[in-house]
Parts: C-alpha cells; structure tokens; sequence
C-alpha cells in the first residue's frame, strides 16, 4: 500500500469522525445522526457523481466521428491499463482545462474544454488524457466524491447547530442545552475549515501521485509538463464559471484567476511550477 494510500485513508477516517464529533453537539443521538448524514451524502456523491460532474460543466457527448483524434488516444491509453473505454464529452469553457468523473472505470467520464483543444497539440493532450486516465484508474474519482461529499455534510450540519443555537432548538437534555456556547460557535467555524482542508489535502495528494502515473503510461514526463505550462497560463487569462467545490476535479485549478479575497482558500492544487519541475525531474520513475 503506497504512502498516498494510507494518507488517503486517513485523511478520510478524519472526515468522518469529524462529522461525527459535529453530530454529538445535537444531544445523544447527534453522532448517530452525523453517521447517517454522512454515509447519505457520500453515497450519493458517489453514485450520481459522473451526471452531476457533466451536467454542472454543460458538457456534451461527441462521436468518433466528430473526435476522432480524441478517441484513437483514450482507446490507446485505457487499452494499456486493460480498462474500459470512458464516455468522452467536450464543455463549451474557453479556458484550457480538463477532467475525468465516474464512480469507477466502468462508469466514467473524460471532459475537455474548448479552451484546451485550442492551445494544445495532441501530443500534449495525450499527456492531460493520460493524467485523466490514471485518476479513473487510481479509483481518485472515488476517493475525492467521497472527500467532497463528506465536507459538504460536515459544513451542512454546522449550519444547522448555528440555526438550532440562534433560534434555541430545545431537544436536546440540559447538557445539550447548557453547553460552552463559546465551544459551540468554534465548531461552527473551524468544522468547515478543517473539512475544506483536509479535502484540499487529499486533492493536492492525488494530483501527484495522477501525474506519476500518467506520465509512466507514456514513459515520459514531457507531454504533460508542456501542457500544464499552457493551462497555468490559460486559467490566469481566462475565467470559468465553476463552484469553488467542483474546482478540484479539473487538472489545473480552474479558479486560479479569479480576483478573490482569501484567494488561497481556493487552492486545491498543488503548485502548478513544482508539478512541472517534478514531472521534469523524473519523479515519475520512483
């Protein structure tokens, strides 16, 4: 089991007890309550997580016919891992981007933009296709609707404690009803922002480990490494109308641009350079 493994897992374990130790804060059946809220939103996620992807990014299916560059690459790349062909779709964004969806390699999904097919020669889109693959491949797409949905919950419950404190939601024993006001409105603000780092651990994590191994299926860092330098150029110049909790599921952080305060709170990727520079380093081979 690889180090990347292992942190994922923990990571995860966290979330979960987290909205657990959420839950306790609405009386003795709270953590039961934070259990089942969260065993409903991961499921969900994970099961609907391919629609939900394509339809929040307005992509639509193309044909062989139509792409026929972009199937002969996919086929070749899924063919070497013995996986099956994914739907492939094209969104409408201008900005160079990509992602893969689907709750596993027998129900996935790869979308490119627009935007990507413009700048990019096919010999680096083979290098993005790849990375896309590998995430399907490393079950990534699994692992980060689970991650997402996990915090989504986690910040949903939160929201209820701060309408059951505000309006004196009266449930729960005496304990529950006298409890550290100070404590509760803690929860209520460092839930979430554990839940959104801990996510943002995982992606970042994941993102590495996709680069590793598609750059193994090509036996070359390079293809990759020059289209990420274009998308890093491109996702500064062009904006996308993405939700901040969709942004990472694309190859480059589609939000980069975007004039923000706390704009480091966006950050789901790992540094753009420094994925380069590994790529290009050979950190693939290890």
């Amino acid at each position: 089991m690889s180090k990347n493994t292992i942190k994922t897992y923990v990571l995860l374990a966290f979330l979960g007890g987290l909205m657990i130790i959420i839950g306790s804060f609405f009386g003795r059946n709270g953590a039961v309550i934070g259990l089942l809220l969260g065993l409903v939103f991961t499921m969900g996620s994970y099961w609907f997580s391919d629609t939900i992807a394509i339809k929040a990014a307005r992509a639509t299916p193309v044909s062989e016919q139509e792409m026929p560059d972009y199937y002969r690459i996919v086929r070749e790349l899924t063919q070497r891992l013995d996986m099956p062909m994914p739907k492939l779709y094209v969104t409408p964004d201008m900005q160079p981007n990509a992602f893969a969806t689907g709750r596993n390699p027998n129900h996935a999904a790869v979308a490119v933009t627009q935007g990507i097919l413009q700048i990019c020669d096919w010999d680096e889109l083979k290098g993005v296709l790849a990375h896309e693959i590998s995430h399907v491949g490393n079950r990534d797409i699994l692992i980060g609707s689970v991650a997402a949905s996990v915090a989504m919950g986690i910040t949903f419950m939160a929201r209820m404690a701060m309408w059951g404190a505000m309006f004196g939601g009266g449930g729960g024993s005496d304990r529950d009803r006298n409890a550290n006001p100070i404590a509760l409105l803690a929860m209520m603000i460092l839930a979430p922002m554990a839940a959104m780092l801990l996510q943002m651990a995982l992606t970042r994590s994941r993102e590495y480990e996709a680069d590793r191994s598609g750059a193994r299926l090509l036996g070359t860092g390079e293809p990759l490494a020059r289209a990420l330098e274009k998308l890093e150029a491109g996702v500064k110049q062009i904006p996308m109308n993405v939700q901040p909790a969709q942004a990472s599921m694309f190859i480059v952080n589609p939000l980069t641009g975007r004039k923000v305060q706390f704009a480091n709170l966006f950050m789901t990727h790992p540094p753009t350079a420094d994925r380069i520079a590994r790529l290009r380093a050979g950190d693939w081979r290890q």
